[in-house]
């Protein structure tokens, strides 16, 4: 039988203590597989009867009512009657955290079973022994050969917190706002033999998002991305559900190839045959559907970073960039954001004269940026930093003390004013005065394209405005590379998509902008010229020329 312990270092006096999950949460929580998505998950961890499945391993860590294991259990019952042995006692393992869900998985397999035509008491006892109530979390780590399933859609509000801080305690990527899915993704990964493979349909979110950070370089550390499909669009649930499904395949081995690709609603079980047999041909071309487009990449994206989004031909695109140019951040070019104030009533101003000259810092806004040349429009942060990073003495300023004593119970009504009481008149940001005679892109935050403005010097910008300084480039020649759509494919593979596609180009997306250093000069005219004109066309076509590429695919 398989185990029971509980994890080392968590006994079981210490289990039972624990609150559990309420049953409605986990209920609401189950999302069940359509079939030909298991087939489909199933055949690419090469969990097929065509071998000996009696002598391998698969664990299906939150079986709900069976829709995996289902599909397992037909496979196996195959592979055994094929090679006239009987079924492996040990070949299956499948947990799950309701005691109705165990009692129908246990049924569900009697049932084909005995439909198989295996006596029923025999049937009785394997699925007695394939099938366990449990949490995988704080479970004994099972060796095995595969993985796979669904794991459960649980909102971190629904799990008591004595029960989450052991799951954190034993799952070291679930950071932040981790959903518990990205502890079952460890778990799973962290019980593979070698060259075992995890096939897991489920949110793709850790992805590209920072509580996903850990397991990607847990990934990129110790295992290998095999195969990725995302899945936005498919009716892969028996239910309708907002989750962003991906599929990935993951393997206990070293990176290698990997298959990339992309579905649309009409992505269904003919589709997925269809792109099943095209991944079997090592030699085939990109393919392209009006269900799905495919490729082959020659490895996937590396460290905790980030992974991009996009077609396969684009997933492609970048990867090259990523392996020939270094990011933006590495040419020495510095990203931030504008100041927040936490009271931009009452520290954004139109007049001056309200303060000591001193203390009035022209500000740039998103608006004085919309026409691509910054047209100031004349609004001022009411400064109380001095140039060395400290708070102003505000008896060294009657103006400015006056304003602040007039705006006192505001102020002090603040998050930032009440944590820190004696310094109630500060920004939420320091103001580095160093910035604001710096030439800078300006790059404002929700835009549908990228949009870099240059300041040449003289305006500390808001909060809702990106920044890029450097002491190295030419801003102009710069601009032009961030005019460009191959910056917009950088940013739309990476950033966050809102609705009417406004893309968030936030300083954790521009960083990660990869930029050719060696730029002829001739195309650093063409760069700048397209930069002063606003020319996306003209930009585009000398990034293309600095990046040595062709085209950017759709």
């Amino acid at each position: 039988m398989h185990s029971r312990n509980a994890l080392p270092g968590t006994d079981h006096a210490a289990l039972t203590a624990v609150a559990a999950i309420p049953d409605d949460a986990v209920a609401n929580g189950e999302v069940y597989t359509r079939d030909w998505v298991v087939d489909m998950i199933l055949d690419l961890v090469g969990y097929t009867p065509d071998r000996n499945l009696a002598q391998i391993t698969i664990t299906d860590p939150a079986c709900g009512t069976g829709a995996f294991l289902l599909g397992i259990v037909k496979r196996l019952s195959d592979a055994c009657r094929k090679r006239e042995i009987d079924l492996p006692a040990r070949g299956i393992y499948a947990l799950d955290l309701l005691s109705r869900s165990v009692r129908a998985s246990r049924e569900a397999v009697v049932k084909l079973l005995v439909e198989e035509e295996w006596e029923p008491s025999r049937a009785e006892e394997l699925a007695e022994a394939w099938i366990q109530q449990g949490d995988y979390l704080l479970r004994e780590i099972h060796a095995t050969d595969i993985v796979v399933g669904n794991p459960p859609y649980i909102r971190l509000e629904d799990v008591p917190d004595t029960r989450m801080a052991l799951y954190r305690q034993n799952h070291p990527t679930m950071v932040g706002r981790a959903d518990i899915y990205i502890g079952f993704y460890e778990r799973a990964l962290a019980s593979l033999r070698q060259d075992g493979a995890l096939g897991f349909i489920c949110a793709d979110r850790w992805m590209r998002n920072q509580y996903g950070r850990g397991l990607r370089q847990l990934v990129a550390d110790r295992y290998s991305m095999d195969f990725v499909a995302i899945m936005h669009d498919v009716d892969a649930f028996e239910e309708q559900v907002a989750a962003y499904p991906a599929i990935t395949v993951l393997r206990k081995r070293p990176q290698g190839e990997v298959i990339a690709a992309d579905t649309t609603k009409l992505f269904d079980a003919r589709a997925a045959e269809d792109l099943l047999a095209w991944t079997t041909e090592p030699n085939a071309p990109a393919k392209s559907t009006p269900a799905f487009k495919a490729a082959r990449l020659p490895h996937w994206f590396s460290g905790e970073e980030f992974w991009p989004t996009g077609s396969p031909a684009r997933l492609a695109l970048l990867e090259d960039l990523n392996d020939r140019f270094p990011t933006l951040a590495q040419t020495g070019a510095r990203v931030g954001i504008g100041l927040a104030s936490g009271k931009d009533d009452v520290f954004l101003t139109r007049d001056p004269e309200l303060v000591e000259e001193s203390r009035a810092l022209p500000m740039s806004m998103v608006a004085d940026a919309s026409s691509g040349v910054l047209n100031w429009d004349g609004t001022y942060l009411v400064n109380p930093w001095e140039a060395d990073g400290s708070l102003a003495d505000l008896d060294r300023y009657p103006k400015l003390k006056a304003y602040f004593e007039k705006h006192r119970a505001a102020l002090e009504r603040r998050y930032v004013a009440k944590k820190h009481p004696e310094r109630w008149y500060k920004t939420i940001d320091k103001v580095d005065h160093a910035l604001t005679d710096k030439p800078k892109l300006l790059l404002p935050d929700m835009k549908r394209t990228i949009h870099p403005v240059l300041d040449e010097g003289g305006y500390y910008p808001h909060h809702n405005l990106y920044y890029v300084v450097s002491d190295t480039w030419d801003m102009r020649v710069l601009g032009g590379l961030l005019l460009s759509r191959v910056a917009q494919a950088f940013v739309e593979a990476y950033a966050v998509r809102m609705r009417g596609d406004t893309l968030r180009f936030q300083a954790q997306y521009l960083r990660l902008i990869r930029v050719p250093q060696e730029i002829c000069q001739s195309d650093k005219v063409a760069l700048a010229h397209a930069f002063d004109e606003r020319d996306v066309d003209a930009a585009t076509e000398a990034a293309l020329r600095a990046y040595g590429i062709d085209r950017i695919p759709d």
